[in-house]
């Protein structure tokens, strides 16, 4: 079977050997490869996927040219990248203009790093402005290591902003709320635009309960995903086989969703 990580993440070579054994420390959370461009390529290659996505951050309004330069270098072959933008510094839109003219496929927001609530109505024109270029957004939903107690995008505040910005193609990372499945399946669970990926889910899910919320939101609006370097292919791909899904659905989360949303062609 085809398989396309929809959620993964790297580092300039000169970053990430500082950056991932910190954030690391901080989330203790044990990490896979070194956190380079070239170690996540080796690692997918070995994992036998037919392609990825790479998510950038940037956590300072200064950091946004330069994170997004380093995606659009990533951005070949069978590797493809979303940008970040910082949604409350000031030039932020016109970041989101330059993420549409650098053929990067969506945007990135991570609340935690970022220190926003995404219900902030001082961000929504960044959520107009990336529904307006056709941009899809991902957010880290639910808990995350980094902030255990503060929870910047919960499952209803998910919900809350696809129902305000309907043209919005919203992402919910970590099956749509790390840690706050319950509130997922209150809130997110078949709201039209809103999908999910499966990125770490083995952390806080079951086979049998990531299964149930697969089915109950539709197959056709999963991406299969690891959040490597924090998880794996093998470790993700085997929670999905047990999880009760049909060999369609499992052609659909694994490839074909992402095939067909992001206009690519995979091969093997």
């Amino acid at each position: 079977m085809l398989i396309f990580d929809m959620h993964t993440h790297c580092f300039p070579d000169a970053l990430a050997p500082k950056a991932l054994p910190r954030l690391a420390e901080i989330s203790r959370c044990a990490y896979h490869g070194d956190g380079t461009y070239g170690s996540l390529c080796e690692e997918a290659a070995a994992a036998g996927c037919a392609g990825f996505m790479i998510l950038h951050i940037a956590t300072k309004p200064s950091q946004m040219t330069s994170v997004n330069n380093f995606a659009a270098a990533c951005q070949k072959g069978n590797a493809y990248c979303f940008g970040s933008v910082y949604p409350t510094a000031e030039n932020a839109v016109d970041e989101l203009h330059r993420i549409k003219a650098l053929g990067l496929k969506g945007v990135k927001f991570h609340p935690d790093y970022q220190e926003f609530f995404v219900d902030d109505p001082a961000v929504f024109p960044v959520y107009e402005a990336a529904a307006a270029l056709g941009l899809p957004v991902v957010f880290h939903a639910g808990r995350d290591p980094y902030s255990p107690e503060v929870v910047h995008c919960t499952p209803k505040m998910l919900a809350e902003i696809a129902g305000r910005f309907p043209a919005l193609q919203i992402i919910g990372a970590h099956m749509g709320g790390m840690e706050m499945d319950a509130d997922v399946e209150r809130y997110v669970i078949g709201k039209p635009n809103i999908l999910l990926d499966t990125a770490f889910a083995t952390r806080s899910l079951t086979p049998e309960r990531c299964g149930t919320l697969i089915r109950k939101h539709g197959a056709d609006k999963v991406f299969f995903a690891t959040d490597f370097p924090w998880s794996t292919v093998s470790a993700e791909y085997a929670l999905l086989r047990q999880a009760g899904l049909s060999e369609a659905e499992l052609e659909m989360i694994c490839h074909g969703n992402a095939e067909r949303f992001f206009g690519i062609t995979l091969s093997a």
